[in-house]
C-alpha cells in the first residue's frame, strides 16, 4: 500500500472519530447507546477494509470483477456518503454548541437563566441527520445486492413520414455499455439477454463500451450475447473504453493485440463491427441505412468517429439510423451536418447509475454534464435516444438509474 492509502485512511479514521463522539454526545441518556456505538465501529472498521479492496482491485485491474469485490467496493462507496451526510448534521450540531456556548454566557451577562434548551434541539439535529442520512445508504445497498441487475424495458414509438412502406412497424432493441469486466453474476447477464429476446426484436443494436479496459474481459460472456436473436443479427460499435485507453500496457503492440483481440471477440459474440461505415437493411424492395462511427467525444474522450466518412454512398433522402456512443456528438456534428440523421442511438453516460427516473420526472448529477443525458429528444426533425446502460461501471451498483433495454418501434 502507498503512503497515499496511509492518509487517506487517517482522514477516514479522523472523520469516524468525530461522528463516534457526536453521536456518543447526542445518544447520551439513551439506553441504546452501546448498541448504537459499537454498530458504528463494526461498519467503520468493515469500510476501512472495503477500501483496502477497493484500492488493491483497482491496482490489480482484474479482467473479472467477483461478487465479494463488488459488494466490499459497494459498501465502501455507500458507507463514505453515509457519513459525509452525517457529518454535515454534526457540523450544524457544533454550530449550535456554540451558539447555545455564547447564549449561556450572554444570558448570565444579562443576569437571567436562558429558558431555550439547545441541549434537547442539539441531539434532535443529530438524530434526524443519522435518519436521513440512512436513507441513500439503504438506497445503495440495494443497488449493489440487486440494482445492477434490475432491467427495465423502456418501449418507444417514433414515427417518420419518410419510413419506408417495408419497415412498418419495425422493431430495434439498443443496449449500451455492458462493461464486462464489471459483473460479478453470468446468471443474472443471461436473464437480461433472455429478456432481449423475449422481445423478438428485428434487429439489436449496441452502442458502445463492451469491456472497461482488456478484451479478454468479455470471454467469460461471449456464448450468453451470442445467443442474441433477431431477424437481421446484432449491430455495434466503440465507445471510449474499447480502446484500451485506461490501462498501463506493456507496449504499444500489446494494447495493439488487445485491441484486435476486442474486435475478434465481437465476431464471436456475432456482433457486426461499424467503424465510421453504413450497412443496408433490406426489406420487401426497401432499404434503410445503418450507420455505425467510432467514439467521439469531447476532452478527454478519444475523437475517432467520422461521420462524413460513414455517409459516404448514402443517398441523402435515404431512412438513416446512426449508432454514436457519445450523445455529445449529436449536438456537435450531427445536427449540424448537411445529410439529416433520422435517428440517432447512444448510450455513454450511464445516467451515473444514481438518480431519478418515474413518469414525469428525471433527475440525475449527470444532467449538468450532459444535458442530453437519457431518454429521448427531438431537435430539426431529428431524434437522439440515449440509453443508460447494460452494465455498471466503478461504483458497483445502481439506484433509481436501472439497467436499461430500449425497445424502439418505427411507424410512418
Amino acid at each position: 500500500m502507498s503512503v497515499r492509502f496511509f492518509i487517506i485512511l487517517a482522514i477516514l479514521v479522523m472523520l469516524d472519530s468525530y461522528i463516534f463522539f457526536g453521536l456518543r454526545s447526542a445518544f447520551s441518556k439513551n439506553n441504546y447507546q452501546l448498541i448504537l456505538l459499537s454498530t458504528y465501529i463494526f461498519l467503520a472498521i468493515l469500510g476501512g477494509y472495503g477500501l483496502y479492496v477497493t484500492i488493491d482491485s483497482f491496482m490489480e485491474r482484474s479482467l473479472k470483477a467477483t461478487l465479494y469485490q463488488n459488494l466490499f467496493i459497494g459498501f465502501t462507496f455507500s458507507f463514505l456518503l453515509f457519513k459525509l451526510l452525517l457529518i454535515m448534521f454534526l457540523a450544524v450540531d457544533d454550530v449550535v454548541r456554540i451558539l447555545n456556548f455564547g447564549f449561556q454566557i450572554f444570558s448570565k451577562w444579562l443576569g437571567y437563566t436562558p429558558a431555550a434548551d439547545f441541549d434537547e434541539r442539539r441531539k434532535f439535529i443529530v438524530k434526524v441527520g443519522l435518519g436521513l442520512a440512512s436513507i441513500p445508504f439503504a438506497s445503495m445497498l440495494y443497488g449493489i445486492t440487486k440494482g445492477k441487475y434490475n432491467y427495465k424495458i423502456k418501449n418507444v414509438t417514433l414515427k417518420f413520414p419518410n419510413l419506408p412502406k417495408a419497415f412498418e412497424g419495425f422493431r430495434l432493441v439498443q443496449i449500451s455499455d455492458i462493461h464486462s469486466g464489471s459483473f460479478d453474476s453470468i446468471e443474472d447477464v443471461k436473464r437480461g439477454v433472455e429478456m432481449i429476446n423475449k422481445e423478438n426484436a428485428d434487429v439489436v443494436f449496441f452502442t458502445g463500451d463492451l469491456v472497461n479496459n482488456d478484451a479478454r474481459e468479455i470471454e467469460p460472456y461471449i456464448d450468453t450475447f451470442k445467443s442474441l436473436k433477431s431477424e437481421f443479427g446484432t449491430f455495434s460499435i466503440l465507445g471510449n473504453h474499447d480502446y484500451g485507453d485506461y490501462k498501463k500496457w506493456g507496449s504499444s503492440a500489446e494494447k495493439k493485440e488487445n485491441f484486435e483481440l476486442l474486435e475478434a471477440n465481437q465476431k464471436k459474440m456475432n456482433f457486426k463491427l461499424l467503424k465510421n461505415e453504413h450497412v443496408s437493411l433490406k426489406r420487401g424492395g426497401d432499404e434503410i441505412k445503418v450507420l455505425g462511427v467510432e467514439n467521439w467525444g469531447k476532452p478527454p474522450f478519444v475523437k475517432h468517429g467520422d461521420l462524413d466518412k460513414a455517409l459516404e454512398g448514402v443517398d441523402s433522402d435515404a431512412f438513416k439510423i446512426l449508432l454514436s456512443h457519445d450523445p455529445s456528438h449529436w449536438d456537435a456534428k450531427v445536427l449540424s451536418n448537411k445529410t439529416k440523421i433520422d435517428l440517432t442511438l447512444s448510450g455513454h453516460t450511464h445516467g451515473m447509475q444514481f438518480g431519478v427516473d418515474i413518469p414525469g420526472f428525471k433527475w440525475s448529477p449527470v444532467k449538468y454534464k450532459y444535458p442530453r443525458w437519457s431518454g429521448l429528444y427531438e431537435e430539426a426533425k431529428q431524434y437522439l435516444y440515449v440509453n443508460k446502460g447494460f452494465g455498471f461501471l466503478g461504483f458497483p451498483g445502481r439506484v433509481g438509474m436501472w439497467p436499461e433495454i430500449t425497445v424502439i418501434e418505427l411507424t410512418s
